[in-house]
């Protein structure tokens, strides 16, 4: 063998690399046998590439039975279905005996079957026989120009370059892969344990008032100024289940993320993207909410734009695995009850604009960056201004009710009864719900006219509502109207006979 056909082996290798992505995956100690990857090119993901004189046939079919069994243990490490492998032979002869049958059809490995060996034999007596079958190959023309012959020193240099540029290449990635320590992830995970912690010792993290003691989403408080709301709610979680699945996914996500963006670009990401989604969940749900679910959602987000920047990298890598595990979360969020799905799709909007304008580090795109940035602005001001709108808070009726319960509580009536009169006037088709609380609160304000009128209001919305009955009875009863007293208590005496405290009051009015 002379240094044609090294020249041949360490120029196609140099080629594999620059011109068609492939990454170094094994190269023997003695430096003639090289395995290559590139998992996306679905016709050759693997090529091996074997420098060496083959004298007989049976030498080349022993040598596709060995590729084929490390072949197969190539797909096992890699978790793929079928494999195929690309084995390429570079010789100065062909075997001085009858070969060509043994490349005519594809090697299949007999154990299991998924793996396949296609082999090209190069030879340099008749190299371009072997670029045409390569070229077939690999849907593309792989043709080199070379010459008779190479000096020992062009052979090393061309194969330092080859080296070179494999190992280039991997550092170039584990840059970007590897931006950093993670230090602001942990210091988020500290948090959210801590004001756990805090929530359990005063009041309890299920508990409702204790959640909007402390910060959770609460539309109606929003509403009111208190616009804060929209970005304390990721430090709270509602019961310790949320806790930890929540602490684990920013754990696995955060990381990774972080490494990849840096520090200073992380917290910018978790933060918008927790804004983001709360600004979401404030739009369109009215229940209260607290988590770091959108912010993780925002992780989710970053890492698919990382994936837009760096397509054949993030597939590489992590990308079908974040595909099926956020395919996984967003299924689960809209078949299960409880959770907010606005706010994990605003986060997950957030963290891929967030990324957007933070870009990499040392890999700046002004025009790419700005952009982001003004759409962000753009989407955040227009959001925002439809939530505060008049229209967005007359559709928000639960919102109101569930604070105005929660006024109701704590005995602050005056500040419930505002609330609900305002929901009253400004709110279109109010619910029977509204107004038989507006009811109690107006009865504990001794407004029974005002009690009375809100309570039939109720009745006409949902005539079997036990409970506003028997309050109009009270009230009835109290205004010396016993005729309408008996009336509306035998009716919901009716509606709920195993009340006691129905049957007792139409026994009651019986006696007057």
């Amino acid at each position: 063998m002379n240094n044609r056909e090294g020249y041949v082996f360490w120029r196609l290798a140099y080629s594999f690399i620059s011109d068609y992505g492939y990454r170094v995956v094994q190269l023997f100690e003695n430096q003639k046998e090289l395995w290559l990857e590139k998992l996306e090119n679905k016709k050759a993901p693997i090529i091996r590439m074997l420098l060496h004189d083959l004298d007989w046939s049976n030498a080349m079919q022993r040598d596709i039975e060995f590729t084929a069994y490390n072949g197969e243990k190539v797909r096992k490490q890699i978790g793929k279905g079928k494999l195929n492998v690309l084995n390429i032979y570079v010789s100065k002869f062909p075997p001085v005996d009858e070969y060509e049958y043994r490349l005519e059809k594809p090697f299949i490995n007999p154990q299991g079957n998924k793996t396949t060996v296609t082999s090209i034999l190069m030879t340099s007596e008749d190299l371009e026989k072997g670029f045409k079958g390569l070229s077939l190959k690999l849907g593309r023309d792989t043709h080199l120009e070379v010459e008779d012959d190479y000096s020992d020193q062009e052979v090393e240099e061309l194969k330092k370059s080859a080296l070179n540029l494999a190992i280039n290449k991997v550092k170039a990635e584990r840059e970007i892969l590897l931006g950093g320590k993670p230090l602001i992830t942990y210091v988020f995970i500290v948090i959210q344990l801590a004001v756990f912690l805090w929530l359990e010792l005063n009041g309890g993290s299920t508990n409702t008032s204790t959640l909007i003691k402390y910060g959770a989403k609460v539309n109606a408080l929003i509403y009111q100024g208190e616009w804060w709301r929209l970005i304390t709610p990721v430090f709270l979680h509602i019961g310790f289940l949320h806790l930890v699945m929540n602490t684990v996914a920013l754990y696995f996500l955060g990381t990774a993320v972080e490494g990849i963006f840096g520090k200073s670009r992380f917290l910018f990401i978790y933060l918008l993207a927790g804004f983001t989604g709360f600004i979401a969940s404030f739009l369109f749900s009215s229940n209260i909410s607290a988590g770091a679910s959108g912010a993780i959602f925002g992780c989710f987000g970053a890492l698919l734009y990382f994936g837009v920047i760096y397509p054949k990298l993030f597939f590489r890598t992590m990308g079908m695995n974040i595909m099926v595990v956020l395919g996984i979360n967003l299924v689960f969020g809209f078949s299960a009850s409880g959770i907010d799905n606005a706010g994990h799709l605003g986060g997950l909007a957030g963290g891929f604009l967030a990324a957007g304008i933070t870009h990499f580090p040392k890999k700046k795109k002004p025009l790419l960056q700005v952009t982001f940035l003004i759409a962000s602005l753009a989407i955040i001001w227009s959001s925002l201004s439809y939530g505060f709108s008049s229209f967005a808070q007359s559709k928000d009726e639960n919102s109101n009710l569930i604070m105005a319960e929660e006024f109701v509580k704590q005995g602050k009536y005056d500040q419930a009864y505002k609330l609900l009169r305002d929901t009253e006037q400004n709110a279109d088709n109010l619910s029977e719900r509204t107004y038989f609380l507006l009811s109690f609160v107006e009865i504990k304000k001794n407004m029974l006219n005002d009690a009375k009128t809100h309570l039939q209001k109720a009745i006409q919305l949902d005539p079997k509502l036990d409970e506003a009955y028997f309050n109009l009875a009270l009230i009835y009863l109290e205004q010396n109207d016993l005729k309408q007293a008996k009336i509306n208590a035998e009716k919901a005496a009716s509606l709920e006979p195993q009340k006691e405290q129905y049957t007792d009051l139409v026994k009651e009015i019986n006696q007057h």
